[in-house]
């Protein structure tokens, strides 16, 4: 895709203004970094707050009767019992039991607000459409901006600019005004730390972008930066650590299918791919989505081989990089369950060198969301 055919979000001018090193990025012209550089960008998230674009996003509004019903019967997750200003973690599965894509969904009373992957949001739209009663009214938001400020300075920031945002919990939601500009706010994001989503107009974004970046605890942060943040968390990025070929039970997101939707309980299955899932989760899998130490400071990419201490193929790593905060390597790999079971000693395979690897049983970072 040439420069002329990216789509650029409502703040590309902006990001050109502040000296952001632009990339293609899931068919739009985003930054990877701006002049404070990935490293510093990272450790300020961690240490104070930091302001994401990420009006890549698709925005989906659903309106019209029984949506969580009619949403329930696509995904595994509890729509039914989401509560009105709230927000819940979803996974789209194919008949396979693989996923489509993973979202975040909203009750917000009158209306269902999605925010899908930039990468999937055309194809996600169509599949919707195709599978939702013709009585929902579906409608892109694409001329809606999108706007993340994480860090454990996040939250003074935002109460100071929109004071009803002091007692929002992880995944509350709610419209209000942040400067005068109207806007929907979601306590979520995609770091690890307490923070918020804020979708807001494109024509306001730039002014609402520019208001945030004054208070002095603001920086802005890139893609690169955002990589390794949700990294360190052990969140999931779609197309690299799951896809149409993986099953939530094997990328080891088993938490996100809500109770009431297991196997026994009263409103299972009954989603695409639900019996593949079911027997999944009695059986097992040959491999899981793991986090994995390394020894050593060597990084170790995706698409790294994992072996035994014989050289036998045991897993691939799906996500691999720096992670600042802890200043050593961050693994995520699908490794064989079996291996996992007997506790086999696993290494990266990184040009003709054996790395010992470990398997972690918690995020690198500790996960800092607000719960109250």
């Amino acid at each position: 895709m040439t420069a002329e055919q990216l789509k650029i979000t409502p703040l590309n001018a902006l990001h050109r203004e502040l000296g952001a090193k632009m990339v293609p990025f899931a068919g739009y012209d985003m930054p990877v970094q701006y002049p404070l550089g990935v490293m510093k960008e990272h450790l300020q998230v961690r240490n104070a707050a930091g302001l994401f674009d990420v009006s890549h996003m698709g925005q989906i509004r659903l309106r019209g009767e029984n949506i969580a019903q009619a949403l329930e019967a696509l995904m595994p997750q509890d729509v039914v019992g989401l509560a009105v200003d709230r927000q819940r973690y979803g996974l789209l599965t194919n008949e396979q039991g693989g996923i489509r894509d993973d979202l975040m969904f909203a009750n917000c009373g009158d209306s269902f607000m999605l925010v899908v992957n930039a990468a999937c949001k055309d194809q996600d739209y169509a599949w919707l459409r195709q599978n939702l009663p013709e009585s929902i009214s579906m409608e892109m938001l694409s001329d809606q901006g999108l706007l993340a400020l994480q860090g454990p300075a996040a939250r003074q920031v935002m109460t100071r600019l929109a004071p009803e945002a002091a007692n929002m919990v992880f995944m509350d939601t709610r419209s209000c005004t942040v400067g005068g500009i109207d806007c929907w706010l979601s306590c979520s994001g995609y770091t690890g730390e307490d923070g918020f989503e804020i979708s807001v107009a494109g024509a306001d974004a730039e002014q609402l972008a520019r208001l945030v970046l004054a208070q002095d605890e603001v920086e802005f942060i890139g893609l690169g930066a955002r990589d390794s943040l949700r990294l360190e968390a052990g969140l999931c990025l779609y197309g690299h650590d799951m896809d149409e070929s993986t099953s939530p039970v094997t990328a080891n997101l088993l938490w996100a299918i809500s109770k009431v939707r297991r196997p026994g309980q009263v409103r299972a299955g009954n989603y695409p791919g639900a019996e593949v899932i079911t027997q999944e989760i009695a059986a097992g899998t040959i491999e899981k989505r793991v986090l994995l130490d390394v020894e050593g400071r060597a990084p170790v990419r995706e698409g790294v081989e994992i072996v035994s201490a014989q050289g036998a193929m045991l897993g691939r790593v799906c996500s691999g990089g720096f992670g600042p905060s802890i200043g050593r390597p961050l693994v995520m790999a699908y490794v064989s369950t079996a291996a996992l079971a007997q506790g086999d000693a696993l290494f990266a395979s990184v040009r003709g060198k054996l790395l010992p690897l470990t398997v972690r049983t918690a995020p690198f970072v500790e996960q800092r969301y607000y719960r109250g």
